[in-house]
Parts: structure tokens; sequence; C-alpha cells
């Protein structure tokens, strides 16, 4: 077999990644684990930070303006001309069907996929049902307003945008009592001790959420060469059953949707799903063992046909 032509100094991999604390250390994550895979040198690796559009639309939700593909924009447009080798992807912000331009080679391993539950100075809550009543929960995700509604109907749900430290930063200037944060997130940005986590059991975490993945061009056999070495297997079939999970359905991020795939102690894989309405008062719920390719299209088709039409009308 043919050696695989390694990134040296004088020809680096150019690795894409926006320019966010959050996403700059998940990028420094797949450098690492490229370089301990093939042994690189620490110049054989060039990091190419951009601003995302949806890092510049901080006043409205995303699902209002673009949908996830806001994330994805820039970096998609520098790996398809090449000025970048790979993009590096917090997962759960990555459109369910992406162009066929670009494979999703590898994964690194999953931090932890729940949220942490975040208040503001003078509120003493760790979880949802202890917050006050009426206050108000900071979110752009249509999943985590959905949940908290469900609930507790008290809470309002504010729109809250903004890389973490730009979020916690209007939680503490008073624009809402708590938010919800991805664990993973924080613990990548070291704030081990921000927020409570909250269990799955709860809250069930978005699909995808925890996960790092690494997109190349799906015509560039030697970078796919290299990052099949870092992909983590257990992660990217958990992930790619939540992935298969949404297409299915047909959702995307103005749906609110919760899945999560995780390995039991027998070694099957269960698939966990929730599908709400916008208010969060309608909503359906269900599981299944990943046994093929067609398991969770099987989830998603019977979800639906057990919906309320109040949930049944987003997926449409």
């Amino acid at each position: 077999m043919a050696s695989i032509p390694l990134p040296t100094p004088d020809t680096p991999l150019r690795i894409g990644t926006r320019a966010s604390p959050l996403a700059m250390a998940q990028a420094h994550m797949a450098a690492a684990a490229l370089t301990a895979a093939h042994g690189l040198a620490a110049d054989a690796l060039v990091l190419v930070p951009m601003t995302a559009t949806g890092d510049r639309i901080q006043d409205r939700a995303l699902a209002e303006v673009g949908g996830k593909a806001l994330w994805t924009r820039e970096l998609d447009a520098a790996l398809d001309v090449g000025t970048i080798d790979i993009a590096v992807h917090s997962l759960k912000d990555v459109e369910t069907l992406r162009d066929s331009r670009f494979a999703l080679v590898a994964m690194l391993e999953r931090a932890d996929p729940r949220d942490r539950l975040v208040v503001r100075e003078g509120i003493m809550a760790t979880t949802i049902s202890a917050l006050p009543t009426g206050a108000r929960l900071g979110t752009s995700s249509p999943r985590r307003a959905a949940q908290v509604k469900r609930l507790r109907s008290d809470i309002e749900t504010v729109l809250l945008r903004g890389n973490v430290q730009t979020r916690l930063a209007k939680l503490a200037a008073g624009d809402a009592d708590a938010t919800l944060l991805a664990a993973a997130g924080l613990d990548r940005l070291e704030m081990f001790d921000i927020g409570t986590v909250q269990e799955a059991a709860t809250l069930l975490p978005a699909a995808s959420q925890g996960a790092i993945g690494i997109e190349c061009r799906s015509d560039d056999d030697a970078v796919r060469a290299l990052l099949v070495a870092v992909d983590h297997g257990p992660t990217h079939r958990a992930v790619m059953a939540e992935r298969d999970f949404l297409a299915a359905l047909g959702g995307d991020c103005r749906s609110p949707v919760a899945a999560h795939a995780q390995f039991q102690d027998d070694g099957a894989l269960r698939l966990d799903a929730e599908l709400f309405s916008e208010d969060g008062a309608a909503h359906v719920v269900g599981h299944i063992l990943v046994s093929g390719a067609d398991s969770a299209a099987t989830l998603a088709h019977r979800l639906l046909g057990e919906a309320p039409d109040a949930v049944r009308r987003l997926f449409a």
C-alpha cells in the first residue's frame, strides 16, 4: 500500500474554522489529534479562522434568516476553492444534508452531550423546575425553548444569541435570568464550574451535540486518508444515527427535535428521540435499538405517525 503524503512546514495542512473561542479550541483539538496520529511537526498544520455569517447576526434567530447554513457557508466556500484543506465543525451546527462536494470523514470522540443550566447572580436554581415563577430563559434553540415550556409553561423564553462568552455577559447584564449551554462547549473552554448539568432524561440533547466533525473535499483522497486515522468509530456511528433520524424527518433548526444515541452496557446502540410543537405543549417520544441503516428512519416515521397535528405539521 502506498504511504500517505504527509503535510510538512512547506506544504502545511490548512485547517478551516470559525473564529469564535470555542471553535478555535475545537480546531486545536483536531490539529492535536492529527499531529499525534501522524507524527507531524507542529508547523505542518495551520489554522485558518474566519467569521461565519451566523456569528455576525446577533439580533435574530437563525431559523428566520437562513438556518444552519449560516454557520458553514464561509467554510464551505473556502473548502470548495481550495483555500483550506479541511473544515472543523461543531456538528450540532452543521446541516443534516450536506453538499456532495464535501465528505464528513472523521469525528473526534464525543464529549458530554448534555446541557447545563446557567443562572444569573441572585438566582438559586440548579434545575428548570427550581427557577422562579415567570423567569426569563434566554435561548435561540427551538428545541431548548420547547423543552423548557413543556416543563414550565410559566417560563418566558427570550432570544439570547452569541458565542459562549457573549451569552454569559448578556446573562450577567440581566438580559435573561437563566440560559442553557452545551456542557461540551463549556468544558472545552475550561469553564468546568459554570452551570449545572441537566440529565438527558429531563432535557434530551440535540442531535450531534458534543461532537466535532472534520470535513474535506470528497475527491481529496490524500486528505481523506489522513482524517480516517483520527475518526472515533463509536462516536461516528452514534452521531450518524442521530443525523439519519433528522434526515428522515426533514427536520432543521426551525423544528424542535431532540435525538441522542448511546451505547448500552450490552453493546447495543439505543437511539432516543423527541419531537415537540413550537410551544412545547404537544410532543411525542420514542426510542429504537439501531440494528441497521434504516433504523433511524423507522423511528422517525413511527414518531411522525404517532405525533399530534401540532407537532407533525412542523415536519411536513
